[in-house]
């Protein structure tokens, strides 16, 4: 099951040194010019999660497997993108493939990187991408309108549906309004399958000079507002401090930090944000051999939870033997757990909740 994040936003506004910093390689050139990247660089990132050590602690597992996320590195996209502009045509078609936005947004000043639009303004940049992609979005409905118009007048069912989850979203979008401020909770996986850009969820990472990255800025402080307007999440960053904290021996990196008056990475930060921001929760399978993290969806049963593992699990499940990790790490582990009544036997309608230590009983 994979979930990926693609990185987003105007040229050298940062997106490849955090791309970099987040993969630890050098993989995506960050160079002071628009269109340095135009392949998109992909790279999968260990989700920080400190309930592993303390699970593989009582169970005096030999090694930890963390789960991962990908993200996306994408080309810078300029203004007139929704019309081939720059590399408009790929920035749309890679952006297309991700399952959620990390916009990356330059609040910070400095004369040796140019900004393509010549001065700094997150909120004008955020809205220049919002922009280009609800013209993409418009653009790819209402031609898809006119040939479902037709079917519908034919009697098609299908195509009525499909007009009843489109026209909404077609008034948002030529109001100015991205496409996921009108699809209903209920349409949510139809709505899926049209592929519209502005229906994705959005992270902004605001990325300041390093002076600013325990406190953030007045540029962060107006990306602050509009997203709580939003309804939305930011999580402030310096891209720079990242790069280096990322070339640190691990043991190093807490006491480097520190120094900056920093309590955790904001690598980190952005991470656990771009998981929650796709809606996903962990469970664990703890053992001698490894204790392991496996993502899921939110709202996930014991069946398809336990298919991540491998498919036979899921086509031969019988049950899951389920603890809370609170309950593991109290009770020093499985049987303590068990011996507590705080140890499951759950069926095929459990819906796995995060934090669960499971252990699944299949025949196949």
């Amino acid at each position: 099951m994979g979930f990926n994040c693609g990185i987003v936003g105007l040229p050298n506004v940062g997106k490849s040194t955090l791309f970099n910093a987040l993969t630890a390689t050098a993989a995506a050139q960050a160079a002071n010019y628009p269109f340095c990247t135009i392949e998109p660089n992909t790279g999968r990132v260990a989700v920080p999660d400190p309930r592993l050590q303390a699970l593989a602690t009582i169970g005096k597992s030999q090694k930890i497997i963390p789960t991962s996320l990908e993200f996306v590195d994408i080309a810078g996209l300029v203004r007139g993108a929704s019309k081939g502009e720059g590399l408009g045509n790929q920035f749309l078609a890679n952006i297309r493939e991700v399952d959620a936005i990390i916009h990356v947004l330059r609040c910070f000043e400095d004369l040796d990187v140019t900004h393509v639009e010549g001065s700094v303004d997150p909120i004008r940049d955020a809205e220049t991408v919002e922009t280009e992609l609800m013209l993409s979005d418009l653009d790819s409905l209402e031609k898809r309108e006119i040939g479902l118009q037709k079917r519908a007048r034919g009697g098609d069912k299908d195509s009525v549906a499909q007009l009843a989850i489109i026209g909404p979203i077609l008034e948002a979008l030529r109001a100015g309004r991205p496409a996921r401020t009108a699809i209903a909770p209920e349409d949510v996986e139809a709505a899926k399958l049209l592929q519209l850009l502005t229906s994705k969820p959005v992270l902004y990472v605001c990325n300041v000079e390093e002076d600013s990255a325990a406190t953030g800025n007045a540029f962060s402080a107006r990306v602050a507002d509009r997203t709580k307007s939003e309804g939305a999440r930011h999580v402030i960053v310096s891209a720079a401090i990242e790069a280096e904290v990322s070339q640190l021996p691990e043991a190093d990196r807490d006491e480097f930090l520190e120094g900056l008056g920093l309590h955790d990475s904001g690598l980190d930060r952005v991470i656990s944000a771009g998981y929650d921001l796709l809606g996903l929760i962990t469970y664990f399978t703890v053992g001698p051999k490894e204790t392991r993290a496996w993502t899921i969806a939110k709202g996930t049963r014991g069946p398809a939870a336990a298919g991540v593992i491998h498919g036979d699990f899921e086509r031969g499940f019988i049950a899951c033997e389920t603890t809370a990790y609170e309950d593991y790490i109290t009770l020093k582990g499985e049987a303590g757990a068990r011996e507590a009544g705080k140890l499951r036997i759950e069926g095929k309608d459990y819906l796995v909740k995060d934090g669960d230590v499971l252990l699944f009983r299949f025949n196949v």
